[in-house]
């Protein structure tokens, strides 16, 4: 039998992730329409970002890398973002999980699963290798009807 999720938690990455459904929708025209935010231990957003790579020309442009420098500037431990959250609408890819796991995020909640470049547990785990120290907690799924509506929304109109 599947394990529930704490419905205190459930709440909390719902109202989160609901945000970054909210920032995915300020994404640029022409790029994919991702959100990220990055929540500090005690609640506060540090920061918020959404996807820029066709915007600034720049293939690392994704929410989560915009989020993570932005967060790490403002958190106080100079890259370390231990103790923080990330909550980003779409499964990261590779190269923003080694992110995540190198900036030492605390957690990484994500809404749609990414079926062709997911490194959170769908194609690839690049969040929990082995003979690792420490590993954020990781959740898929949240909101992840509402966050794949963003991306079916944006491919129809491009295919």
């Amino acid at each position: 039998m599947p394990v529930l999720p704490d419905p205190e938690w459930l709440f909390r990455a719902e109202t989160l992730m609901l945000r970054a459904i909210e920032v995915a929708r300020t994404t640029p025209p022409g790029d994919v329409p991702v959100g990220a935010v990055v929540i500090d231990s005690s609640g506060r957003e540090l920061a918020v970002a959404t996807n820029r790579r066709e915007t600034d020309s720049d293939p690392t442009a994704h929410a989560e890398i915009l989020a993570i420098r932005r967060a790490a500037a403002r958190h106080g431990d100079g890259w370390r973002l231990t103790g923080c959250t990330l909550v980003v609408t779409l499964e990261p890819c590779t190269m923003c999980a080694g992110a995540l796991l190198d900036a030492r995020i605390g957690e990484v909640i994500f809404g749609a699963y990414e079926p062709k470049t997911g490194a959170c547990g769908s194609v690839h785990d690049v969040l929990r290798p082995p003979g690792a120290v420490r590993w954020p907690e990781v959740r898929g799924g949240v909101l992840g009807g509402r966050c794949a509506e963003l991306m079916t929304g944006f491919f129809g109109t491009i295919r």
